[in-house]
């Protein structure tokens, strides 16, 4: 009786293969992340810079007309226009004004011929410290809120974090920020009212002159992130691997901040890259309260001027913003998904 051999054991596959082929399904799957984004973004860059460029034309004002006035005479008329290019065709004008704007050539102010991205320059960092204190105060408090509201998922704390989170969403960021002058800054003196102490002056002054207007941006941030957060936390916490963590002996803390939180957590990361441009559009009302000359002060000012290059330069660079912002939260989604799929 002959005895059939048995087949062959397959070859057990070393910890550093399998580190090697999570590392690639990493790299496809970002790359693939990054092109699905280039895809959606480009289409999306070039429509809303043609639409930019278009507001120009749309709202018919005539640069030589606003800094010469109505009695300039027709030859000053005339070399004005050619000297911004006006005497051109649009669509020329804004396949030469994209491709200066990509080399961060935005044109120059028509009234104070200063270039804009000199402008933009000054201004930017103001409101970009502004919006990021806003993200950073807004995802502790969302975070925070939204960790306490899971774990007591269907109890009065849950639905009194709920309820914090929806009326934190109604407020508009003009009430909140002339709420908190009076409380904070009348009332009980403890923040300047008004001003921008730039951080090579003192850092301490710069944090304290940046305070309530980050605060006042960021309650919108804290209440999205909160819910978002609640909800993917209270999904995460049914999964079969955090049931098995649980079981496995790891304690609550472990289960919630190490397991939960990083698979539970994609719709309030995603929320971030939407909030930040949010944010930086929400300083105008902000920066008019608190006198802080930021982006937002830069584009009503001009915007009630008529100076139009200085408007297309600053929604040029919010645009630019909302690509980034995008183009971020894809990654970060991208690191997030597999951190689930290993655990599950």
């Amino acid at each position: 009786m002959t005895l059939l051999a048995a087949p062959p054991a397959p070859d057990a596959v070393s910890p550093a293969r399998l580190r090697a082929r999570s590392a690639g399904r990493f790299a496809v799957g970002l790359a693939l992340a990054l092109a699905r984004s280039l895809a959606i973004v480009l289409p999306v860059l070039l429509i809303a810079t043609l639409i930019t460029f278009l507001l120009g034309s749309v709202t018919g004002q005539d640069p030589a007309s606003l800094v010469l006035g109505d009695q300039a005479r027709p030859e000053d008329i005339e070399r004005m226009r050619a000297h911004f290019g006006l005497d051109r065709p649009v669509a020329v004008r804004y396949v030469e004004w994209l491709a200066a704007a990509f080399q961060g050539d935005l044109g120059e102010s028509w009234f104070t011929r200063i270039p804009v991205a000199d402008s933009i320059a000054t201004r930017l960092p103001v409101s970009f410290s502004i919006a990021i204190y806003a993200l950073l105060l807004g995802t502790v408090a969302g975070v925070a809120l939204g960790i306490v509201a899971a774990l007591n998922e269907g109890g009065w704390i849950d639905r009194g974090v709920t309820l914090l989170a929806s009326a934190l969403s109604t407020i508009p960021g003009f009430v909140a920020a002339v709420a908190l002058v009076v409380f904070l800054s009348v009332l009980v003196p403890v923040f300047p009212s008004g001003g921008y102490v730039p951080p090579q002056q003192d850092v301490g002054l710069w944090i304290g002159s940046i305070t309530l207007p980050a605060l006042a941006l960021s309650l919108d941030a804290a209440s999205d992130i909160a819910r978002q957060l609640r909800t993917g936390l209270v999904g995460a916490l049914q999964e079969n691997y955090v049931v098995g963590a649980t079981v496995r002996g790891f304690s609550r803390r472990r289960v919630v901040l190490v397991h939960a939180l990083r698979n539970g957590s994609g719709p309030a990361v995603a929320l971030l890259g939407m909030h930040l441009p949010r944010l930086i559009g929400g300083a105008v009302v902000t920066e008019t309260v608190f006198a802080m000359p930021g982006l937002g002060l830069l584009t009503k000012q001009a915007a009630l001027q008529g100076d139009i290059p200085v408007v297309q330069g600053a929604l040029f660079v919010s645009i630019l913003l909302v690509v980034a912002s995008s183009a971020i939260v894809n990654v970060l989604l991208v690191v997030l998904r597999p951190a689930a799929r290993r655990e599950s």
